[in-house]
């Protein structure tokens, strides 16, 4: 009897325990869910501050982030990332020589933060409410007022336009010297660029039919690389910086075939021929164009395009196009006339 009594305790005890285990494993269990979930909300927010360019919150939340992740090679890279878009360029070397790990990603942004950290070494500074305006050489006083005075204005426009303000001052580099044309070859019919920065021969300010749209055009790039950290095709890229620069507006049709959607996605700065280089802007042009016109050409088919670029980090180009006008780049450019 006394044998029988003691089984039935020690089942007992065994159960309770089992019942005890079970219990703390759930909450362990739903802590690690409810860790999970914070987790993923966290990348959800930080990739919307990446997407918007809102480089504090950003920076905020991969430093939470890597507090629980802290060999995660993806939020180191993204952390040095912010950083250079902050423009701490030293910070932004400081923090890659720390790491354990190499990426040619990352070689590149120690090599672009020491160029732009000897940039503002060198180049003289004036500063408007939207803009940083970095000069080499001696451009007169009257050329870089007049520069920030237009931007200010293509400003004004352009954020109207889409219904969008960008996060951060924007920089541009009027050059004498090639040194600060920015980085990489570029074929001799490029003039101004936009690599992070609007960079801009000083000699083009002695003629505002020529400086005034090559400003609108380069602030437009600057535009699209604040609405959407996605990799934009250049005939969306090219094509909407032409409609708001409106400095081709006459071109006749380009002779010959129409150039392939490969061949207007990919960058058109590699390109050598003037005449196939003239065909490709032509056709980004009118692409964009004919999906403005589809919205009766007002701002709200700018905000509509606004939000077509702004969908391409999820969507894709094909994705977007179809989301928002029902059709793919093949067919949009099968429409152009």
């Amino acid at each position: 009897m006394a044998q029988k009594k003691s089984n039935w305790k020690r089942r007992v005890v065994g159960l309770l325990l089992m019942y005890v285990l079970m219990f703390v494993g759930y909450q362990y269990y739903e802590k690690k869910v409810v860790e999970r979930e914070q987790f993923e909300m966290m990348i959800h927010v930080t990739n919307e501050c990446i997407r918007v360019g809102d480089w504090k919150c950003a920076e905020k939340n991969v430093r939470e982030l890597l507090k629980s992740e802290p060999d995660d090679t993806n939020l180191q890279m993204h952390m040095a990332g912010i950083l250079f878009e902050q423009e701490r360029y030293q910070e932004c070397i400081s923090y890659i020589e720390s790491l354990n790990f190499k990426h040619k990603d990352l070689d590149y942004l120690v090599e672009k933060s020491n160029a732009l950290e000897q940039e503002l070494k060198n180049l003289g500074v004036e500063k408007s409410m939207h803009f940083r305006l970095e000069f080499d050489g001696g451009p007169s006083k009257k050329d870089v007022m007049e520069a920030l005075a237009v931007l200010e204005v293509a400003y004004d426009s352009i954020s109207n336009l889409f219904d969008f303000l960008p996060e951060n001052k924007m920089s541009l580099v009027l050059y004498e010297d090639k040194e600060y044309q920015g980085t990489g070859p570029r074929p001799d019919w490029v003039g101004a660029v936009f690599d992070g920065k609007l960079r801009v021969p000083v000699n083009m300010m002695a003629y505002r039919e020529v400086y005034r749209p090559v400003l609108f055009h380069e602030l437009t790039h600057a535009f699209v690389r604040a609405m959407t950290r996605a990799k934009v095709p250049c005939w969306m890229n090219e094509g909407i910086a032409q409609v708001i620069d409106g400095s081709r507006n006459n071109e006749e049709h380009p002779a010959g075939a129409k150039p392939s959607i490969e061949s207007l996605r990919k960058s058109f700065v590699k390109e050598t021929d003037a005449a196939t280089v003239k065909k490709l802007y032509w056709f980004s042009k009118r692409m964009v164009e004919e999906l403005l016109w589809r919205d009766g050409g007002g701002p709200e088919a700018f905000r509509k395009f606004a939000k077509c670029l702004q969908d391409l980090r999820e969507l894709g180009m094909d994705g977007s196009l179809k989301k928002h006008y029902g059709m793919t780049a093949q067919e949009l450019l099968e429409s152009v006339k």
